[in-house]
């Protein structure tokens, strides 16, 4: 086998790779309502929204990364989460939420079994109470949620 061929399952080094560069990565995900999806995300959240191509949304998030919002006539809402939104008090994020209009309690502890409960606000919390997460749904029906954690960057 000469240094040019490698065998399936070998490891490629990532500036091996010429397809595309990863300076710039955008999400996607399904609305079925642009116009509801624009103001959720833009007046409900705070998040900067402009209108992209073909009449969809580009959402873009504090750190300059970006999430692309399409309309399909066949939309399902994401039955996982989508977003995870890093915050340093997701108990005062959640009393946010909940007084713009927004629930934040989507799951009954029969949904999480084999997870700790939710309190009546819909934060998990773990066991020494320090990692927490709420979900809560856009107007298309996609999971959200906001969670304690540092900022990745």
């Amino acid at each position: 086998m000469s240094g040019e061929q490698r065998s399936v399952g070998a490891h490629i080094h990532a500036q091996e790779l010429v397809m595309f560069t990863t300076a710039h990565v955008v999400g996607s995900f399904s609305v079925d309502d642009i116009a509801a999806a624009r103001s959720f995300y833009s007046e409900t959240l705070g998040l900067a929204v402009r209108e992209g191509m073909m009449g969809n949304l580009v959402i873009t998030f504090g750190s300059g990364a970006e999430a692309f919002a399409y309309v399909t006539p066949d939309h399902r809402p994401a039955g996982f989460t989508i977003l995870n939104f890093v915050s340093d008090d997701v108990e005062k994020s959640v009393d946010e939420l909940n007084a713009a209009g927004v629930v934040a309690k989507i799951y009954g502890d029969d949904d999480l079994a084999d997870m700790p409960g939710n309190d009546a606000k819909g934060i998990m919390r773990d066991e020494d109470g320090v990692a927490q997460i709420a979900w809560f749904r856009d107007p298309a029906g996609n999971v959200l949620a906001v969670v304690t954690g540092e900022d990745p960057s």
